[in-house]
């Protein structure tokens, strides 16, 4: 069994994932268990002793279901915008494939070796002399 060896960025990726991720989780933990108290979220904004539809869950679950909410909604405000970019990207991918394909049928045609013209030696005007001492 062969082993392609690591490469050196994905040891480091895997090492700066865990230097935030780990610190990351234990302030997340620290957070929910500090904040354990049950809160009521009232969705009913007539009648704030008697609301038509509330919720009570702990206050950690609330600011973490809501982070998560603004993660997902800032995802997709960033992929609607790059709608253009992504557009534009898959019509250059298609000017790409069928400029391969017209470079391929030209080299078929002309036996292996594309139209180039020869290179030709530039007119005298045009040469570099070498300098005078």
């Amino acid at each position: 069994m062969t082993r392609e060896p690591r490469s050196a960025g994905s040891v480091l990726r895997k090492i700066v994932a865990a230097v935030i991720l780990i610190p990351l989780a234990i302030v997340i933990v620290a957070f929910a268990v500090a904040n354990r108290q049950i809160v009521t979220v009232s969705l009913d904004p007539f009648s704030s002793e008697h609301p038509a539809s509330s919720l009570a869950l702990p206050l950690f679950a609330l600011i973490i279901v809501l982070l998560i909410a603004g993660v997902v909604i800032g995802g997709v405000a960033a992929w609607l915008r790059q709608a253009k970019w992504r557009r534009v990207a898959r019509r250059l991918e298609r000017e790409v494939e069928e400029l391969r394909g017209e470079i391929a049928s030209l080299r078929r045609g002309s036996g292996g070796v594309a139209n180039v013209p020869e290179a030709r030696t530039p007119p005298e005007r045009l040469q570099l002399r070498p300098p005078v001492r």
